[in-house]
């Protein structure tokens, strides 16, 4: 199961691109996401790191650094997620086993293929369309 980062930094995104230019503290984020205000801020850091925000030292909150339409699922996936595949190989099957011997290779492709369509469908969306599914424009 993939955990829950990419969700929560999509929520912390459409929060701050909703918030008409409000300082959101990570305690105010925090309360919406119901987490603790140390993963909002581990998260924006991240989002930071990845240029999708900005912060200045010493002011509350964060702004986003492009338009909501210019910013992809993926580039918010590749922001907070470790920087591995989304499936990973179990080490060292029994090579003497017909199966074992060929497992991984059979798997690459599929794995392969399943991550491509993972990131070309986090690609076609913005933040800006789950803002509007969210109807908060």
């Amino acid at each position: 199961m993939i955990n829950s980062r990419l969700a929560v930094a999509v929520h912390i995104l459409a929060l701050i691109s909703s918030s008409e230019g409000e300082p959101l503290s990570s305690e105010m984020i925090a309360s919406s996401v119901n987490t603790n205000p140390v993963v909002i801020r581990r998260l924006t850091g991240l989002l930071r790191k990845a240029g999708l925000l900005e912060t200045q030292a010493g002011r509350t909150g964060a702004i986003l650094t492009k338009q909501p339409e210019n910013i992809t699922l993926l580039m918010v996936y590749r922001a907070v997620e470790p920087k591995e595949d989304l499936f990973m190989m179990h080490e060292s099957p029994n090579p003497d086993c017909p199966i074992g011997r060929e497992i991984q290779t059979t798997l690459e492709t599929t794995f392969s293929r399943a991550q491509q369509a993972l990131e070309a469908e986090l690609a076609a969306e913005t933040l800006a369309d789950v803002i509007h599914r969210l109807g908060a424009t």
